[in-house]
């Protein structure tokens, strides 16, 4: 078995599928790239058994057909040194000994059997829908950061993905933070809902970038596998029943604070350099057209306060949220106002773009108080 390829575009296609390796595989043949060669084509696969990624590039030249598995490490190392060459591998088909070579050089590494690398998962009975990759790329990048790292509440740990005819929905959160990004422009026959764990969704993001073309999605209630190109993912669904997430996002806020999203932001992380280094806390006083964020830290003698104008309509109010979140959800919107509503100071409030350029995309953002005095 043996084929020619070249050197930088094998580099960027590992590149892009190694992030599903994993530093402590309990299968030692995880460790490697699948290489599987038939006709003009190889396909490339990196797994750590939930998540598997696939890669299908042609090659210049090809001779015989078949499988082995290549130690992934040594492999990109010796790529990334490779100006933009051919490199021939020959592999031995009775030991899966490799030589690559390339330029004046000759390289071997010992290759393992292509047989033992486990099989990707096939999907049976699975419903498929079609996403713009750029849309897809929005919603992952919208909610990621709120999901869960708590491996002992693993549904909350992945991002929540329902479909219906009504439009698309994905929802992330850590119990004391939620996002909720909703597209009435992407619309599957059949309502179905699944979790996604993080991991498959930032190597994604990674490849997706913002590209128009479409990523077909098909699933079902163990499974699902992302077509993009040239490249196929599949992942293992998260198990278990996502909280009802709808019933603690509050349905009356009539304080309603319209602000300049990047003054904000920046007056935020400002102002949470001086908060207590346990709960972030910045406390809001609302009143009129001014809003005064403060911030101190008993232990140091730590205290700031800054003074912005925004519009209000409401009763007066006083209410503490963390700084860490609340810069989060901030950075994570691209419009130049955002409406902040509140009820209560012990109740959540809700962060949403003012005059989205999309009217199809809907954002809502829901972060919990820090209760004053705590």
């Amino acid at each position: 078995m043996k084929f020619i390829v070249s050197s930088s575009l094998l580099l960027k296609q590992l590149q892009a599928i190694s992030g599903v390796l994993s530093t402590n595989n309990t299968l030692p043949i995880l460790d490697n790239f699948l290489f599987e060669l038939s006709d003009s084509e190889i396909h490339i696969s990196a797994s750590d058994l939930e998540t598997t990624m696939t890669s299908r590039i042609n090659v210049d030249m090809a001779e015989g057909e078949g499988k082995v598995a290549i130690p992934a490490k040594i492999l990109l190392e010796t790529l990334k040194t490779f100006a933009d060459i051919p490199v021939t591998f020959d592999i031995d088909e009775d030991n899966f000994g490799i030589t690559l070579t390339a330029g004046e050089g000759k390289y071997r590494l010992a290759g393992q059997n292509g047989d033992e690398y486990p099989q990707v998962p096939a999907l049976e009975n699975a419903s498929t829908v079609s996403i713009e990759s750029d849309i897809l790329y929005q919603a992952i990048s919208k909610t990621i950061f709120a999901a869960s790292t708590d491996d002992l509440r693993p549904v909350m740990a992945g991002i929540y993905c329902e479909f219906s005819d009504e439009g698309t929905i994905f929802v992330a959160t850590d119990a004391h933070k939620l996002v909720r990004y909703r597209r009435t422009d992407v619309k599957a026959e059949e309502t179905a809902s699944m979790i996604l764990p993080k991991k498959p969704l930032n190597q994604l993001r990674q490849i997706l970038l913002h590209d128009e073309e479409a990523v077909r999605i098909e699933y079902n209630e163990t499974n699902a596998r992302f077509t993009f190109k040239n490249i196929i993912m599949t992942c293992r669904l998260i198990e278990g029943k996502y909280p009802n997430y709808s019933a603690v996002i509050p349905a009356k806020n009539p304080n309603k604070m319209t602000v300049d999203r990047q003054p904000f932001l920046n007056a935020i992380r400002r102002v949470s350099i001086f908060s207590n280094k346990t709960t972030y806390q910045v406390k809001f006083k609302v009143a009129g057209t001014e809003l005064i964020l403060s911030a101190e830290d008993l232990d140091y003698s730590n205290e700031a306060q800054e003074r912005l104008t925004c519009h209000y309509e409401g009763e007066d109010l006083e209410i503490g949220f963390n700084s860490k979140f609340l810069a989060e959800m901030l950075n994570n919107l691209t419009t130049d106002q955002v409406l902040l509503e509140m009820s209560e100071p012990n109740r959540a409030g809700l962060i949403s773009p003012v005059e989205s350029e999309n009217k199809e995309e809907e954002i809502l953002m829901l972060v919990m108080p820090v209760m004053l005095g705590a």
